[in-house]
């Protein structure tokens, strides 16, 4: 099932598939040939790294055989992919080990992906992520800057990104893990308006 647009051109790629561990070679080929079709080869590696460890997480939590759903999506220079179960319960990053297996998907789904998070649906829940279509381009400061909040919210408590895909609460994150490193700077001896002017220097120059 696929969705096009005016000119028939493919817009979404949606792969139903049974979570079971043989059914991973094929679902990595087809996202492949889906990616080499649309012409992102380029993401192709890490996208096909993220699919396998999500439908492990199916296999591994949900049950093998149970019914699951990957879709693909270019959505302006990104590619969107979500995995569909019909599982209700939500992982939590913050709950898990960098040793336990769901945890090591988490983790490197928060490394990897620009954006992530896990909605439910009327059936289940989806995981989704977005990657960076040109990861050259992107640079590796969003997925630093990920990876941190990650563990900041982990540290402070707060429900990790996981669990909500809302900006809002994200950019409060954000908000407190940059005041808390203002408190640092003040702490010795430096000064916090000078750092904050130094890095919108930074920003604006590179983002030029």
């Amino acid at each position: 099932m696929s969705g096009y647009d005016d000119n028939g051109s493919q817009l979404r790629n949606v792969l139903p598939f049974e979570a079971v561990p043989e059914s991973l070679h094929g679902l990595r080929r087809r996202v492949r040939s889906q990616l080499l079709a649309w012409g992102m080869l380029t993401v192709a590696d890490d996208a096909e790294l993220v699919v396998t460890e999500l439908a492990t997480n199916v296999i591994k939590h949900v049950g093998e055989g149970a019914p699951a759903t990957l879709v693909l999506e270019p959505v302006a220079e990104r590619l969107r992919i979500e995995l569909h179960d019909t599982d209700y319960r939500v992982p939590a990053l913050a709950s898990v080990s960098c040793e336990d297996e769901c945890g090591r998907g988490l983790h490197l789904l928060a490394g990897v992906a620009v954006g992530w998070g896990t909605v439910l649906t009327s059936t289940g829940k989806a995981v989704w992520c977005e990657l960076a279509a040109n990861p050259e381009e992107q640079g590796r400061r969003v997925l630093r800057a990920e990876m941190a909040l990650s563990w900041y919210r982990s540290e402070v408590g707060a429900a990790g990104p996981v669990q909500s895909r809302s900006t809002r609460m994200l950019e409060e994150s954000a908000t407190d893990l940059i005041a808390d490193l203002l408190h640092w700077v003040a702490a010795q001896g430096g000064d916090p308006d000078d750092l904050l002017d130094r890095a919108q220097m930074h920003y604006e120059a590179e983002a030029a």
